[in-house]
């Protein structure tokens, strides 16, 4: 009667249809629709792919499991490994063993590829005597379900799920365990065989029951459970349908798709499109100077006179002042990167901003000079106008006084000279008296026939030649005085 009880039990488990899952039941792994029934093949099939999960096998090895079924068992579990995409960012398996004891075989930090974990598993041995499920079940909430273990942090909302594999009648309290582990956010789902009792199964298992509880008659079937496992953990994969209209990438997000972008691209408000982005746009590069834009990713140049330094990122100044460089005449001085043109004292810039021209210093404005600006090639010099003398500064001047106007030789000469005048006009002066007295007395010879010099007239006769010799000789001595005068 109980052979055939769990008989009708396993055909009701095939034949029932698998429900949506409940809403509000944590991190509920959902049978998404593929089109194809179990043990079909093609592109649906090729197209699934699990979610990531951080799953635990939790196998009963109990004195009721012959050697025989437990390595059905264990073929089973290396069919489920090879069933799912494993990986340290993907899916981690765990498996423990119990019976009345339970022992972590591997926990979910140590494999993250399917050799590993089937090599693993091949070397499982049981446990016997005993079934305490409940105790296998609290020890994955202890020791299997902790960060330090290898399951995920909390906000990465990776689903944490158990599969418990089981012959008989749980001998501890299931119940009150299975419950704190699905409030825990732990999904269980219950695997009867053979002997196993449907209502510790229903007891333990997650909502819906349906889709949770799962049973078969013997060891030698339990292969069968891949493949609804399978279509229990997967998602279909619609980027490798080809059905998506992405531009660039297509990402399978559990049963539908998200379209993204290569990189240096970004994906447009349509969220089908992509468009380049900007990458030499403020904040998303490294450059120090210039960002060239190059097919979605960059290069960095500089300004000119910088050069470019070897992290290709930052710029230094060159010399542009260095000989070759410039086109100054005269004076090149460095402006960070750049340069500007200057000319040496005495020139000025031209227009052109390279030649210089010789300054006029002696221009209005340019010199400091009182009265006379003398120019001297690139310099001046300072004079002043006649009567004038320059001051010490050398630049102002001062009227001129007489004694200033004479030297220390000149003056001695017009002392010489001012003697001299002195008795050349004495001797004039004395010759004008005899020239005066001579006229008179030539005057009353005429016209009185007497003497000139205090003698009678009988005494002194004047002839006309004797008259002409005296006014020669008188004017002999004027003019040798003059000459005297002249070139002393």
């Amino acid at each position: 009667m109980r052979r055939a009880l769990g008989t009708l039990g396993c055909c009701l488990a095939l034949l029932l249809p698998l429900l949506p899952a409940a809403r509000g039941v944590p991190h509920r792994l959902r049978r998404q629709p593929l089109g194809s029934g179990p043990g079909r093949h093609g592109a649906a099939d090729t197209a699934c792919k699990n979610r990531p999960l951080d799953l635990v096998f939790i196998i009963d090895s109990s004195r009721s499991v012959r050697p025989e079924e437990f390595e059905k068992v264990k073929i089973f579990l290396s069919k489920m490994i090879d069933t799912l995409d494993v990986g340290e960012r993907t899916t981690r398996v765990a498996v423990m063993n119990y019976a009345s004891t339970v022992k972590v075989e591997f926990p979910l930090r140590t494999y993250f590829d399917k050799a590993s974990m089937k090599e693993a598993v091949s070397r499982i041995q049981p446990l016997s005597a005993g079934t305490m499920t409940g105790l296998a079940i609290q020890a994955a909430m202890d020791e299997v379900f902790t960060e330090e273990m290898g399951t995920r942090p909390a906000n990465l909302n990776i689903p944490k799920v158990v599969i418990v594999v089981t012959d008989g009648r749980p001998q501890d309290q299931v119940e009150n365990v299975a419950a704190n582990a699905r409030t825990a956010g732990i999904e269980i789902y219950a695997v009867g065989v053979g002997r196993a009792d449907m209502q510790s199964l229903r007891i333990m298992a997650s909502e819906p029951l349906d889709e949770h509880v799962f049973y078969v008659e013997t060891y030698g079937v339990i292969e069968k459970l891949t493949a609804k496992f399978r279509e229990t953990f997967c998602a279909v994969n619609m980027c490798a349908l080809g059905t998506h209209d992405c531009e660039q990438v297509c990402v399978s997000n559990d049963g539908s798709y998200l379209c993204d972008c290569y990189e240096g691209y970004t994906l447009n408000p349509d969220k089908r499109t992509c468009s380049a982005v900007d990458v030499c746009a403020p904040g998303r590069h490294e450059c120090d100077q210039i960002c060239v834009s190059n097919n979605g990713s960059y290069v960095c140049e500089c300004f000119e006179g910088y050069t470019l330094n070897p992290d290709k990122k930052t710029c230094s100044a060159m010399d542009m002042c260095a000989s070759g460089r410039h086109d100054c005449a005269q004076v090149c001085r460095r402006n960070g990167g750049s340069y500007s043109c200057d000319c040496f004292e005495g020139f000025t810039l031209n227009p052109d901003k390279k030649t210089c021209s010789a300054v006029d210093m002696c221009a209005p404005g340019r010199h400091d000079c009182e009265q006379v600006c003398v120019r001297d090639d690139l310099f001046y010099t300072c004079d002043c106008y006649q009567g004038y003398v320059l001051n010490p500064d050398k630049k102002t001047c001062s009227k001129a006084t007489t004694s200033s106007l004479v030297t220390n030789e000149e003056a001695c000469k017009c002392e010489a000279i001012a003697a001299l005048q002195d008795s050349v006009t004495s001797r004039l002066e004395a010759l004008s008296t005899k020239h005066i007295l001579f006229l008179k007395c030539s005057a009353l010879y005429c016209y009185f026939k007497g003497s000139c010099f205090g003698g009678s007239r009988g005494d002194t006769h004047l002839t006309n030649e004797s008259i002409f010799l005296t006014v020669q000789t008188l004017g002999s001595e004027i003019l040798g005085a003059a000459n005297t005068i002249m070139f002393s």
